[in-house]
């Protein structure tokens, strides 16, 4: 098992030794004299960055026709409740077993093969439009990336080949054996990195699995409120419709404006 880690003063990868470098990147830091490295922003991937619930419609549809928003509506719940269960199970396993108790529950009947689809299709979710940009922005701004993510290494790494550039660390569910809101990926993430909360921002879509907890380890969070859920948008230390305002959003945090 391979953890995705790089160093952006090294260049040079902690994982296996195929992996290409990233390679150094000379960018200005947020305030003067604060190492660009110390800076970082975590984010959750799917949902956030990547269209998880297009993405999966597109999957779905094919196999349960009309019926593809009350499976994902039941699969949304029962993929909850798996990750809570003892012990692990892998990632690949909760898709599949979610969406076979999610058809079954609706009145649809699908083969454990056809139910696999999810994870065998893994590679066509599509990445956000406005997602590149943002990183992008982040990365001139100084900051190093990361991602946390309820995902297998292998599944990650489909998603990862997607993106123009690797993030800097990435922390699976299969590597510290847990699913979020469990805080298991935050607290791996902070020994990891050795990043202080000042200099941390977790950026998420979902708050449930993200905002929660990152408000409970007193982490600063940017909501990238996609779905536009109607939870308390002052509830947390930035509120935004989309990625194209993060970068201000994170600046602000850095700054003490926010």
């Amino acid at each position: 098992m391979n953890w995705l880690m790089t160093s952006r003063t090294t260049g040079t990868w902690s994982g296996s030794e195929n992996r290409r470098p990233l390679g150094m990147m000379a960018t200005p830091p947020i305030r003067a004299g604060t190492p660009p490295e110390k800076r970082w922003i975590t984010f959750d991937c799917f949902g956030t960055l990547v269209d998880w619930h297009s993405g999966f419609s597109t999957i779905l549809r094919p196999l349960v026709g009309n019926r593809t928003p009350d499976v994902e509506r039941a699969y949304h719940r029962f993929e909850r409740l798996l990750e809570a269960e003892t012990p692990h199970r892998m990632y690949k396993d909760v898709l599949a077993m979610a969406l076979l108790r999610a058809a079954a529950e609706v009145g649809v009947t699908l083969s454990e093969s056809q139910a696999r689809t999810l994870p065998d299709s893994w590679a066509t979710l599509p990445v956000f439009d406005d997602t590149e940009p943002m990183l992008a922005g982040l990365r001139a701004m100084g900051c190093s990336l990361a991602v946390l993510t309820n995902c297998d290494e292998d599944l990650f790494e489909e998603t990862h080949r997607a993106f123009r550039h690797r993030f800097d660390l990435v922390v699976t569910a299969e590597r510290v054996r847990d699913y979020k809101p469990s805080p298991t990926h935050f607290r791996f993430f902070s020994r990891s990195s050795g990043v202080r909360h000042a200099d941390w921002v977790h950026i998420a879509c979902s708050w449930f699995h993200d905002i929660v907890p990152a408000r409970e380890l007193g982490i600063k969070q940017v909501w990238v409120d996609r779905e536009d859920t109607g939870q308390d948008g002052s509830a947390v230390s930035a509120h935004v419709r989309s990625a194209a305002e993060v970068c201000r959003a994170v600046a602000a945090l850095y700054d003490g404006s926010g």
